[in-house]
């Protein structure tokens, strides 16, 4: 008996615009940093540890 599972694969957004700024910085298109160029991969992470670090302060203030 097969189990018919719907995952998606591919690629998110996130990839798709590193590979276009990529691109685009090693034609020279745009002259930007590799920090600017990479902040696709790395922004959201950046955001999830904001939110997990403003969680755990609310969790610290509220807990007496």
């Amino acid at each position: 008996m097969s189990e018919n599972k719907n995952t998606s694969g591919g690629i998110g957004i996130g990839m798709t615009l590193f590979l276009i700024l990529l691109v685009l910085n090693l034609t020279d298109t745009i002259d930007w940093s590799c920090w600017w160029v990479t902040s696709p991969l790395w922004i959201p992470v950046v955001l999830l540890v904001a939110v997990i670090g403003i969680s755990v302060l609310v969790a610290l203030s509220t807990h007496k």
